[in-house]
């Protein structure tokens, strides 16, 4: 199967408001563009239409991917959620701030985020859909919970659930619930998983999960037009269990159950992403709004294995520290900044947010950062100003009391990485030849494998500092 060169990814929107009596050249601050956020859970890099998938229907993901610039080799800094989502915001590196895997711990308030970093400067910040970094409700935490809400962390309005929920009627059991599970988190009891600004959401929650959010969306917008706004935008879709309306899954009457689920659950969640797209579009703000889209991890391992979610040709899926795992579909749409049918093969991941961010506004936070920031600017990139990354990429996941500590690092087009499993073993790869990760050289090159082994545990130290209150000032 050949690569296709093309990725989806996490959907930044970065957007201006404008009165109507004036035009948008009288009015754009180039350092004032608003910011959304928008990412998938669990969407395979096989799960889109615009990375050669001819089944699953995602025309407005495939519009954006064609009005913007694709990300050929987009990566999450971990292999499952909640590490990925705290990458997004603060541009670091998981083991950095100590969420290393799903239901382990919620975000530090010493840690800087996007919204904290836009709200200093005047913005509008708002939450919505899963958050997953810190439980949202007081009464869930439990032995093991971590009361960490989207207020604690810049936001000033937040719709949001502490993890997943079922993509339809997200407040009803499904009654398949036993064949989808729910992976390692707690079971699904039913009730109002919602918050909206402190208090249970019980209104307006029946029906497609992804339109009961952009239903928070949209207002947020359209309330803060006379002013620089940032939204994060986190769909549960299509994480377990997966469920699509009729309506969507009738698009697909050839499929069996589980596949007229997962592909009308994305076909659902696309739907959405298009709404938002118009909606920018009818306020006439689409020209200062920069779209990103991405998926927070590779496919759902058990339905990665029986065929209904895809990692397209790369080998693994979540929880794994291959390729599959890793990669996830990506894009970016800037109408009048980025030119259409751009495209950039340079490695780029979910940390790059931030600084990104921080260089399209103006923020000097990136260069006066007194603790380590691993991510890169997308711009010069996205610009064809530079041709590569300048640093390695660190990837980690790690659950010590089953054994499991994933990790891996790429440096140039080489890959080491440690199982992510009891006992496993370290493998080398050469990227450039072999992407799809079929020939372990560890034993032919135990130069090249000795050498990146002390690459990554240089990284390791530098994220065991950081992790142990290192980067914190009091």
């Amino acid at each position: 199967m050949n690569l296709p060169s093309r990725i989806s990814f996490l959907c930044f929107a970065f957007t201006l408001a404008v009165p109507a009596t004036q035009s948008i050249a009288e009015t754009t601050d180039t350092n004032s563009p608003n910011v959304i956020l928008l990412m998938s859970d669990d969407q395979g890099w096989g799960d889109v239409g615009f990375n050669g998938n001819e089944v699953v229907q995602t025309p407005n993901l495939d519009a954006m991917a064609s009005a913007g610039v694709r990300f050929d080799r987009f990566y999450a800094a971990a292999p499952l959620c909640s590490p990925t989502r705290g990458s997004c915001l603060t541009g670091r590196y998981p083991f950095r701030f100590g969420i290393l895997a799903a239901h382990t711990g919620g975000m530090r308030v010493g840690e800087i985020t996007i919204a904290e970093m836009l709200q200093k400067r005047g913005y509008a910040t708002g939450m919505f859909g899963k958050w997953h970094i810190g439980w949202v409700k007081p009464d869930e935490v439990s032995t093991r919970g971590f009361y960490s809400p989207p207020s604690h962390h810049g936001f000033d309005e937040y719709f949001a659930t502490t993890s997943a929920v079922p993509t339809w009627d997200p407040t009803i059991t499904p009654q398949d619930w036993d064949s989808w599970g729910n992976g390692p988190g707690e079971p699904w009891k039913g009730g109002f998983p919602y918050v909206h600004n402190g208090r249970e959401a019980k209104e307006n929650l029946s029906g497609d999960d992804s339109r009961v959010i952009m239903d928070r969306v949209i207002p947020f917008i359209e309330a803060n037009q006379a002013k620089p706004f940032f939204a994060t935008v986190w769909f549960h879709a299509p994480h377990e269990p997966v469920v699509a309306g009729e309506e969507f899954k009738k698009l697909y009457p050839k499929a069996g159950s589980k596949r007229k689920n997962y592909y009308g659950c994305i076909t659902a969640m696309d739907q959405q992403v298009g709404r938002l797209r118009a909606k920018l579009r009818e306020l006439g703000i689409e020209k200062n709004t920069v779209v990103f889209f991405c998926s927070d991890n590779g496919p759902s391992d058990g339905l990665a294995k029986k065929g209904v979610a895809s990692a397209g040709p790369f080998k693994g899926h979540k929880h794994t520290m291959y390729e599959g795992g890793l990669l996830i579909p990506a894009c970016a749409e800037w109408p009048g900044t980025i030119p259409a049918g751009t495209s950039t093969e340079v490695r780029c991941s979910t940390v790059d947010f931030l600084p990104t961010v921080a260089s399209i506004v103006g923020d000097s936070m990136v260069q006066k950062a007194t603790r380590p920031i691993d991510g890169i600017d997308l711009m010069p990139l996205i610009r064809g100003e530079a041709k590569d990354r300048d640093r390695d990429l660190f990837f980690g996941y790690r659950r010590l009391h089953q054994g499991i500590d994933g990790q891996s690092i790429i440096s140039g087009d080489w890959k080491l990485l440690q199982e992510a499993k009891k006992n496993g073993r370290l493998r080398l790869y050469d990227l450039s030849k072999d992407p799809f990760e079929t020939q372990d050289l560890s034993e032919e090159m135990p130069e090249q494998t000795e050498q990146l082994r002390k690459q990554l545990e240089e990284l390791q130290a530098s994220c065991q500092r950081s992790r142990d209150g290192g980067d914190y000032r009091y």
